[in-house]
């Protein structure tokens, strides 16, 4: 099978032949039809001590299973989260991070909608919203942003702000329902929100924090790391919540069963509608990077094998 990979820190990326993975205890093995390219992944090519597998969200369809696995068989149509080698023709799975693609759905839309919408429902919940409240979701035209936006406004916001890097990306946030957009170098962000849902990080942490009214909440899910004064947080009696995605996938299944339902109900309602900026050959996986490094991308970056 083929596979991408890497041999030192930064790249480059390349494609070789590699044996068919085996599956082991409570794992899939998973033919690859759609695998999603994220910041995270991205940013460790280039930070990781040492190379490491290319992983992230995977969609296909069982061709093995590993001893113990209950609740998949061969032949069924999944996605998840591959903490493995994802880059390639085939990728390990394992079952507690699965959930079923209905039979109606792509693979491409079952990368977008699942894996990335989990992540931004799962910093919603984390948020507590109310009905009425003010939110601000960064990197709104992202693939995770580009759903969180969607998502705050199913759940009652009565105004959302996306931030973005380009101010080029405001008429597609705006697209997505956002009543403002604003871009991360403005002055001013406007008037404060009652939460916001980070995937930035680092020097933006403070001003997502700056943006929030007395008792406001700020939800961080970036691996993108950032510091923040605890006297910012008791002047206002704000309050600093993160969010990890396998945590609630490994710790409390029936909350991620119950989201990823959520998710679908959503989308077959027509109101989550999943964005895919582009779609890459799996020998193009650097390309594919290029437009996440570059920050360029309306929605998610996935590679078809």
């Amino acid at each position: 099978m083929r596979r991408v990979r890497y041999d030192v820190p930064g790249g480059p990326l390349f494609l070789e032949e590699a044996p068919l993975p085996r599956p082991g205890p409570g794992e899939l093995l998973v033919r690859t039809e759609a695998i999603g390219v994220t910041l995270p992944v991205v940013r460790k090519v280039s930070e990781a001590a040492e190379p490491i597998p290319l992983g992230g969200e995977i969609a296909g369809q069982v061709t093995a299973v590993g001893e113990g696995v209950t609740r998949f068989g061969t032949g069924d149509r999944v996605t998840g989260l591959c903490f493995g080698h994802g880059y390639a023709d085939f990728a390990v799975l394992h079952e507690a991070m699965a959930s079923p693609v209905p039979g109606d759905a792509s693979a491409v839309d079952a990368i977008v909608l699942v894996r990335s919408g989990l992540v931004a429902l799962g910093a919603l919940e984390a948020a507590r919203p109310e009905p009425g409240e003010a939110a601000l979701v960064t990197a709104a035209a992202s693939g995770v942003g580009h759903l969180a936006v969607q998502l705050a406004r199913t759940r009652g916001a009565g105004r959302v702000v996306g931030a973005v890097s380009d101010p080029g990306k405001a008429d597609f946030v705006r697209g997505l329902g956002a009543d403002h957009v604003i871009a991360y170098g403005d002055r001013s962000w406007g008037t404060p929100v009652d939460y916001v849902l980070d995937a930035v990080g680092g020097e933006l942490l403070t001003r997502a924090l700056h943006a929030l009214v007395p008792e406001g909440r700020l939800v961080a899910y970036s691996s993108g790391g950032g510091a923040i004064q605890a006297y910012d947080l008791l002047v206002d009696a704000k309050s600093v919540t993160g969010f990890q995605m396998a945590r609630i996938a490994r710790g409390k299944p029936e909350v991620y069963e119950q989201w990823r339902e959520e998710l679908w109900r959503l989308f077959g309602a027509g109101e989550l509608r999943p964005a895919v900026h582009g779609e890459f050959a799996l020998e193009d996986a650097a390309k594919a990077h290029a437009e996440i490094e570059g920050r360029s991308n309306l929605g998610m970056v996935v590679l078809i094998p």
